[in-house]
């Protein structure tokens, strides 16, 4: 029998204690695995039109959060990857630019000063990514000091070892307390699906974060494995729409990690199409993190234009 949420009189009321928020997640409708899987397999091997390809090779583009998440990151190659974000095939001036360029706290300033006035926003992990383990104060700390470089949006990541120990209100209030570090900047939260073990978990952590304020729900931080897959985004985009009917609160979705071919990224679109419906078919509602995924969609839309498929030096390495 499929369980129903407990009856609150507001949301506000979902938290107002450990208990009540318990009882509120733990009220959600069970998951079907085994239908969640076959359902996102199924929309994976739509076709679509070659004129609708090229329009969806574009709108993946525009929803690419370009990324650069490494030890060995640089001024010099996040000002790279910034004019690869403003000009993604320099011999087309028709190609769009992506969503935004995601990088460390300590290069946001950097990216910043190269993405100034071209609309494409800044993006910045924070609170102790990738583990999300260390005091509120730090995590709070490093989201303050990413905004005021620049970000305008902040990447975070929950606090896996709580939500997994059932401690669903530290997790919340985390989640609020960055909101609020956050200012005027847009809040993702990364939910590390990879490691909350079932898709129950997942539509528990989904609602957690939204019931907390976030404008974005992520899969993963691309550091853990498995990363997104389209069943865990259909759990997630799901969630988004049952949230969406009850508070008339949109929230954006951004799988990460793992997605690295336009045929994956379109599937994608088919099943946000599908699960939540076109008006999430828009970069301020749905995004791709990827740090590879761009070149092959560049590939794609220059074989789409001229019938020739070009080799892999025809794009830059990141």
């Amino acid at each position: 029998m499929t369980a129903t949420a407990p009856p609150f009189d507001t949301f506000a009321d979902v938290a107002a204690s450990d208990a009540t928020l318990r009882a509120f997640l733990h009220g959600l409708p069970g998951v079907d695995q085994v239908g969640a899987d076959a359902r996102a397999a199924a929309l994976r091997t739509r076709s679509i039109k070659t004129t609708a390809k090229a329009w969806a090779l574009d709108l993946a583009i525009r929803m690419v959060d370009l990324t650069t998440l490494e030890g060995a990151d640089t001024p010099g190659k996040v000002r790279a990857l910034c004019a690869k974000a403003r000009r993604p095939d320099p011999t087309d001036p028709a190609c769009p630019p992506v969503a935004a360029v995601c990088v460390y706290p300590s290069m946001v300033a950097t990216a910043a000063a190269e993405l100034a006035g071209t609309g494409i926003h800044v993006a910045s992990v924070a609170t102790a990514f990738p583990s999300g383990q260390a005091p509120l104060s730090v995590k709070l700390e490093e989201a303050r000091a990413a905004v005021a470089a620049g970000a305008d949006e902040i990447d975070m990541v929950i606090n896996r070892g709580a939500f997994l120990a059932g401690r669903y209100r530290e997790v919340y209030d985390e989640i609020v307390a960055v909101k609020q570090a956050c200012g005027d900047a847009h809040l993702k939260v990364i939910l590390e699906t990879g490691e909350l073990a079932t898709y129950d978990n997942v539509r528990r952590a989904s609602w957690l974060a939204m019931l907390a304020g976030a404008d974005f729900i992520k899969t993963s931080t691309g550091k853990v494995t498995p990363a997104a897959t389209p069943a865990v985004t259909l759990v997630m985009l799901e969630a988004v729409r049952d949230f969406y009917a009850a508070t008339g609160r949109r929230v954006g979705v951004k799988p990460a990690g793992g997605i690295r071919t336009s045929k994956d990224a379109i599937s994608y679109l088919v099943i946000v199409n599908e699960t939540v419906g076109d008006a999430w078919l828009d970069p301020r509602w749905f995004r791709f993190g990827a740090s590879t995924l761009l070149n092959d969609l560049l590939l794609q839309r220059q074989k789409l234009a001229t019938g020739a498929y070009s080799g892999p030096d025809y794009v830059t390495l990141d």
